[in-house]
């Protein structure tokens, strides 16, 4: 899994509602969010921005 954060929270509200469903993945209080590698690209496919903080696990 890989750590990523947003850039905002209007973009974090609508990549969470692209990612439901798509890829499994966890949000985290720091708003942090873990996804897998496969979800990095669907998301910068999808003109997403964020910032990749580092892998999990």
């Amino acid at each position: 899994m890989i750590t990523i954060k947003f850039t905002d929270t209007d973009t974090e509200l609508e990549a969470l509602g692209f990612l439901l469903g798509r890829f499994p993945g966890r949000v985290l209080k720091t708003g942090e969010v873990l996804v897998p590698d496969a979800a990095l690209q669907a998301l910068a496919l999808e003109g997403y921005q964020f910032n990749v903080i580092g892998t999990t696990g």
